[in-house]
C-alpha cells in the first residue's frame, strides 16, 4: 500500500489543527496508519528548537531564525517524515518548508529563494505530494486566534500586516505550483472544508 505525505499550511487562526484531526480520524477509520506531526517541534530535538524559536525572550536574528527552522526540519524529515510513507503510512504535517518561505521570506524580508534553498538542502529535496492551504484574510484569522484565550507566542504577537504578507506569500506559492497545492477557503464550515480535503486525498491514495 502506497504511503502519502501531506502538509497543511496557513497563517495562525485558520483552523489547521481541526482539519488535521478530522482528516487523521477519517484515514484511520478507513484502515490507514497515520503519522501526525508538526513543525517546528515534531521530534524531541525539535521541541527544544521550538522553545528557542517561539518562547525565548528577545529577538532572533532573521538568518539565525531561518537556519534554526531548517535544522529542526532536517532532523524531522530524516527521523520521522521520510520513513513513514516508505512503510505505507500517511504523514500529515502541521506546517512544512513552505511556512519558512512564507514567514521568513515574506514576513522577515529575507530572500525567499534563499530560504527555500536552505530548506530544500535540509530535507534533501523532499516535498509533500499534497500541500493544503487554508486561506483566510489576516484580520479574520487573528480575530479567531484572539478568541482562543491562549497566550500568543513570539510570532503570534506580530501585527496584522505581517500576517497578510505571509498569507499573500502562501497564495503566490500555491498559484505557482497548482499540482501540489489545494487552496481551501477557510470561511466555510469545518465540514465543508473537510469534504474538499478528503476528496483530494482519496484521489491521491487511489
Amino acid at each position: 500500500m502506497a504511503g502519502l505525505f501531506i502538509s497543511v499550511e496557513g497563517i495562525d487562526g485558520v483552523g489547521k489543527s481541526t482539519q488535521i484531526g478530522m482528516l487523521a480520524d477519517f484515514l484511520a477509520a478507513n484502515g490507514r496508519e497515520v503519522v501526525r506531526t508538526l513543525e517546528p517541534g515534531g521530534t524531541e530535538l525539535g521541541q527544544e528548537i521550538r522553545h528557542l524559536l517561539l518562547h525565548r525572550k528577545g529577538d532572533v536574528a532573521p538568518r539565525a531564525e531561518a537556519l534554526l527552522y531548517a535544522a529542526d526540519r532536517a532532523h524531522h524529515v530524516a527521523t520521522k517524515v521520510r520513513p513513514a510513507p516508505e512503510r505505507g503510512d500517511v504523514v500529515i504535517s502541521d506546517r512544512y518548508l513552505d511556512s519558512s518561505v512564507a514567514y521568513q521570506g515574506a514576513g522577515r524580508a529575507l530572500d525567499a529563494a534563499e530560504v527555500r534553498a536552505i530548506s530544500m538542502f535540509a530535507v534533501q529535496d523532499l516535498l509533500p505530494q499534497l500541500t493544503i492551504l487554508l486561506d483566510l484574510p489576516a484580520e479574520q484569522a487573528l480575530a479567531r486566534r484572539a478568541n482562543t484565550g491562549t497566550e500568543p507566542d513570539r510570532l503570534e504577537r506580530e501585527k496584522v500586516e505581517f500576517f497578510e504578507a505571509v498569507r499573500q506569500a502562501f497564495l503566490a506559492m500555491a498559484a505557482a505550483e497548482p499540482s501540489r497545492w489545494l487552496v481551501i477557503d477557510a470561511n466555510q464550515t469545518p465540514e465543508a472544508m473537510q469534504s474538499q480535503i478528503r476528496d483530494r486525498v482519496v484521489q491521491l491514495l487511489g
